[in-house]
């Protein structure tokens, strides 16, 4: 890409009122959490297909994360998942993550694969298992103080397949009792995101089925608890940016896990599907950093942006590389809208003014910015391109096949 392309996209969006060089750092300081587990093999409900040169430890994940971090530059913290990362040095953990460069992330409690969670974890109608979930997540917290992190990362698979299995009030009263006990070990800088999903693997009831459901229970447990938007979470058509902007406007707004899905909870790389949606997405969020209420600024500013994907049958690193850029291309693109005029629209009440202004950025080529941006942080102009010809991939074939999965 010559510099002329550069140049003109400038003048291009010096027309629109866009300053480049603003758009450029507020990239620069993007930056997006990649999971440990998107580096294993991984699978479906029917099979997991092992692939060679995988991770066969937790230190094996945090090398491959470096190789993302390398050619992105945007990705300097790794999620953990406890018991899949677990090790009995976390400090060995954490200093070769400091080697690589990296950070140790949000932390992830596993209450779904013991043979005890078959009828649900904190919900659970006997209170040992209960107790047994509860000491997962204090576990956890503790496995941050270790390394380092300030987040504390929950989804739950509680629910029922029933009408009559279990009771729905009774479970929604332990959940919160059992969140009361986690919520009181978190250290003041902590953080304890919550995540909801509508179905799946409860097909009758899930116990945090939506937005609402989280945030309620976020509300009553006190501002160090925050809803966590997984954007393959909701039913088909489902507004998620309207679910964004509102989260957003109530200051509970603490973090995204990041896929896309064509049907349900598909687990595929964010913005293969939909990107105007990711892109809406961030409009919202944009459009928050400016709002004239502190608070709404702050909620926006500190968000964690995380991936959350199941390579099932992509080479795990370059799908790790591609998700990170699409990210990065949709809040690229997303931060060239005219909020001044997409705001007179809307005070005219003129709505094809109102959708051109946001469209016309979505439609804007950013591939000249994003080349300058690269070369401007030191990272490859094609991180794709330069991830292939590395010699990385065949690098690690030497691991052979069946590293760690789950």
């Amino acid at each position: 890409m010559s510099d002329a392309a550069y140049e003109l996209f400038v003048r291009q969006q010096a027309d629109r009122g866009i300053d480049v060089d603003h758009v450029k750092e507020r990239i620069k300081k993007l930056k997006v959490e990649t999971p440990s587990w998107g580096y294993g093999d991984s699978g479906t409900r029917f099979k997991v297909f092992q692939q060679v040169g995988v991770p066969r430890t937790p230190l094996e994940k945090l090398d491959d994360a470096a190789q993302v971090q390398r050619l992105t530059g945007m990705c300097p913290s790794v999620a953990l998942h406890i018991p899949w990362d677990h090790t009995d040095d976390y400090e060995q953990l954490r200093s070769h993550a400091e080697a690589l460069g990296l950070t140790l992330g949000a932390i992830n409690p596993n209450l779904f694969q013991d043979d005890d969670y078959i009828f649900g974890s904190l919900c659970n109608s006997q209170p040992a298992i209960r107790h047994k979930a509860c000491q997962h997540i204090l576990e956890c917290i503790d496995v941050a103080r270790k390394v380092g992190s300030s987040t504390i990362s929950l989804w739950l698979a509680d629910g029922s397949n029933y009408p009559g299995q279990q009771s729905i009030r009774q479970r929604k009263r332990w959940l919160q009792e059992s969140l009361e006990t986690v919520y009181q070990a978190l250290d003041p800088h902590m953080l304890l995101l919550i995540e909801y999903k509508f179905f799946e693997p409860a097909f009758y009831h899930t116990d945090l089925g939506d937005w609402g459901m989280a945030f309620n229970v976020a509300q009553k447990l006190g501002p160090q608890a925050q809803v966590l938007v997984d954007t393959g979470h909701h039913a088909q058509g489902t507004n998620v940016e309207q679910i964004v902007a509102y989260l957003l406007d109530e200051k509970n707004l603490g973090g995204f896990h990041f896929n896309s899905r064509k049907y349900a909870d598909d687990d595929l790389i964010v913005g293969a599907i939909n990107p105007y949606e990711l892109f809406l997405i961030f409009y919202q969020i944009i459009d928050a950093s400016v709002d004239e209420d502190a608070g709404v600024r702050a909620t926006a500013e500190r968000i964690n942006y995380m991936i959350d994907q199941s390579h099932c049958i992509e080479p795990k690193i370059p799908a790790m590389i591609r998700s990170v850029l699409n990210v990065q291309t949709q809040y690229a693109k997303a931060l060239l809208i005219s909020l001044d005029q997409v705001g007179q629209a809307q005070e005219k009440q003129d709505v094809l003014a109102a959708e051109q202004a946001v469209r016309e950025a979505f439609e804007c080529d950013v591939t000249p910015l994003l080349r300058v941006v690269r070369e401007e942080v030191g990272v490859p102009v094609d991180p794709m391109r330069d991830y292939l010809s590395s010699g990385y991939a065949e690098s690690i074939r030497a691991r052979g096949k069946g590293g760690a999965s789950w």
